[in-house]
């Protein structure tokens, strides 16, 4: 049904829009309104095969706590589902887009990022790597992380535009792939904050976000959507 929506006219998502808030408490539209308003697609994540769905899960948790909106999710050996126990619903309030129809779909996630103009920024030790303090965050740029043995792949780190690692001091050379995200997504999310950049999403995104979310929040909003679309024609 989601889908469907998302395929409405302007006018429409609005009167629909308004038509779910207002079957909502006002806790919850006021909840919901300051939520979105620190959302951000300046910064999107990239999860790259990972097999281990309680790890991908904690990425996902994170990526909602600290205002992320966008998660690409690449299926080339892994196929990923939400483990609902550690996301903890966070899943509910992203935006996810996975790719699993090609024999590369790596290239096709980093190619369909690039034209959007986002900066391909690989989790990778690299000699020309930067750390959270000194990537560059005035244009929009997608962090990729690997998988949990093996990291990124070759092809990832080939297409990759910069690298960025978190520096250790310690006997062990990594990190869990859930606490590097989280790390990496305080950091740069309370870098982006403190700046002048325009990081926030603009007015019709936060109308298509909150649409999503409005249509997860009500109960039974398949048939609530699907009454208001009969009365509503196009």
């Amino acid at each position: 049904m989601i889908t469907d929506v998302e395929t409405l006219d302007r006018t429409r998502k609005l009167k629909l829009l308004d038509h779910l808030m207002g079957l909502m408490t006002e806790e919850r539209r006021n909840r919901f309104a300051a939520v979105v308003s620190l959302r951000t697609r300046h910064m999107s994540i990239v999860l790259e095969d990972i097999f281990q769905p309680h790890n991908a899960s904690a990425v996902l948790r994170s990526c909602d706590c600290f205002g992320i909106q966008d998660v690409h999710i690449i299926e080339n050996r892994n196929k990923y589902e939400v483990n609902p126990d550690v996301a903890l619903g966070s899943a509910q309030w992203l935006t996810l887009f996975k790719y699993n129809k090609t024999g590369s779909n790596t290239a096709a996630c980093i190619s369909t990022l690039k034209e959007k103009g986002y900066r391909i920024v690989a989790t990778s030790p690299h000699k020309n790597d930067f750390t959270p303090g000194s990537l560059p965050i005035d244009s929009p740029f997608a962090l990729v992380f690997g998988t949990e043995l093996q990291g990124l792949s070759e092809e990832a780190i080939s297409l990759a535009d910069q690298f960025i690692r978190i520096p250790m001091f310690g006997f062990t050379e990594s990190l869990n792939i859930s606490v590097s995200a989280a790390i990496l997504l305080q950091s740069l999310t309370k870098r982006l904050r403190e700046s002048e950049i325009s990081w926030a999403l603009g007015e019709e995104e936060k109308n298509d976000v909150l649409l999503r979310w409005a249509a997860c929040s009500v109960r039974k909003s398949d048939v609530v959507i699907r009454d208001f679309l009969k009365k509503n024609p196009g």
